[in-house]
């Protein structure tokens, strides 16, 4: 594990906005895993789900550090493209 310029960012109070991918369950699709924005919340599903909605928030909002939703065993930085 590393450090980035962007650990900056994450909330350390952050809670999951809900229980499951929001965008999964309103366009029908599967939800294969879920990732935490540690921003704000935000839960999306992983990109190995057909949806890819963590990636997709990241690229709309910037929040650029997410967590393996729920055991959060490891946190991801999307500019830097690794683990921290």
């Amino acid at each position: 594990m590393d450090t980035c310029e962007h650990i900056d960012q994450i909330d350390p109070n952050v809670k999951p906005a809900g229980t499951e991918c929001r965008e999964c369950r309103e366009e029908g699709t599967k939800t294969v895993q879920l990732r935490m924005c540690l921003v704000c919340g935000h839960l999306g599903c992983c990109d190995s789900s057909e949806g890819m909605h963590a990636t997709k928030h990241f690229q709309q909002t910037g929040h650029a550090v997410m967590t393996a939703y729920p055991d959060r065993k490891w946190k991801w930085c999307y500019v830097d493209k690794k683990y921290l």
